[in-house]
């Protein structure tokens, strides 16, 4: 029974695979990505109206790599569109990507936001914020070793420690304060939960919400995104109960992370893989991941939304992308030996 079962697994999965290598074929440019469709599909559609190449995009929340490598020099990847640091850099690692040499890329992105062997360009940024109970919290300002301090006592919230955001963070802190004091802090974390780490980030902004905790960690887009959601509407109040505050290090700047997008290995479209990219690092597709998406932008000059602007000046941390990634897996470590999924212990 079990060696069926896993016939028909490996079955599907080759299934799967020459299924959307079928359904991609016909597409000028074949993405594939672990960001919600919705999310991209006004740039893409953007760069079709533009350009009059299609897009095809095929979803894939994880083993992104692992896809890309077993369908090897047959995969219809033109490009991979990702969110954090780490799964650009997990990308990299897996020798699933190529680089690209571009000098509309290098005009539009900044060099901290781009890879230093051209194997991945940001598109846009997001910081790391505190999300904090209008009715139950009086602060303006907080640092990111304040969340450890024993007077939020349960009253933090946060998704699983284990998640791509949340070890993002951890690894910027290791990379400013050291492994012993960032194993202190996320025990202090740990410690000052209201509940154990569970949902997304905006599940956080509902316990806050359902006074459930009176903080939480939670990414700036997601409040944009809660504050004009109409097919979800509760979901505005949600938004509406919670504030943004801008955490610092010691250095007075905010965590920030990345979505960005990379060239695959055996890109069949590569040309036009590449207009994509360029047209993504450009004006019109930059302000609609700040309109629609509520990011920030990294092409400097293009300004973000009115409602982003509300949350205040978000001074970015000047920590290299690299250096954070260099730090995931012992964040990773770091989460798992102070048990911290397994919620407050003290």
């Amino acid at each position: 029974m079990m060696m069926h079962r896993r016939a028909l697994a490996a079955v599907s999965s080759l299934f799967f695979v020459a299924f959307a290598a079928t359904q991609a074929s016909a597409a000028d440019v074949n993405i594939y990505t672990s960001r919600q469709p919705d999310l991209i599909q006004p740039v893409l559609d953007a760069f079709t109206k533009e350009t009059g190449l299609s897009t095809a995009t095929i979803f894939i929340d994880k083993g992104l790599e692992e896809r890309i490598k077993a369908e090897g020099a047959n995969s219809p990847a033109d490009l991979i569109m990702t969110v954090d640091i780490g799964r650009l850099d997990a990308a990299k690692q897996a020798g699933v990507v190529q680089p690209v040499d571009s000098e509309v890329l290098a005009t539009n992105i900044p060099e901290k936001f781009r890879d230093r062997e051209k194997d991945w360009f940001a598109l846009t940024t997001r910081a790391r914020v505190v999300y904090a109970s209008r009715d139950r919290v009086d602060v303006d300002q907080i640092s990111y070793k304040e969340l450890a301090d024993p007077k939020w006592k349960g009253r933090l919230c946060t998704r699983s420690g284990q998640h791509q955001y949340n070890i993002a963070l951890i690894a910027a802190y290791i990379a400013h304060y050291g492994e012993d004091a960032a194993r202190e802090w996320v025990t202090g974390l740990r410690d000052n939960l209201a509940r154990r780490p569970e949902g997304g980030d905006r599940e956080q902004a509902k316990a806050i919400y359902a006074g459930e905790c009176d903080i939480a960690l939670g990414n700036t887009y997601y409040v944009g995104k809660m504050a004009t959601d109409e097919r979800e509407p509760e979901q505005k109040e949600w938004a509406a109960a919670i504030r943004v505050v801008m955490p610092t290090f010691d250095n007075g700047l905010t965590h920030v992370n990345v979505s960005g997008v990379s060239l695959a290995k055996n890109a069949p479209h590569a040309e036009n893989a590449i207009r994509l990219m360029e047209f993504l690092s450009g004006d019109e597709a930059q302000k609609i991941y700040a309109e629609l998406n509520y990011e920030y932008p990294v092409e400097p000059g293009i300004e973000t939304s009115e409602l982003v602007k509300s949350f205040g000046e978000l001074k970015p941390d000047t920590l290299s992308l690299d250096d954070i990634a260099r730090h995931r897996a012992k964040a990773s470590e770091i989460v798992d030996e102070v048990d911290y999924d397994g919620g407050p212990q003290s």
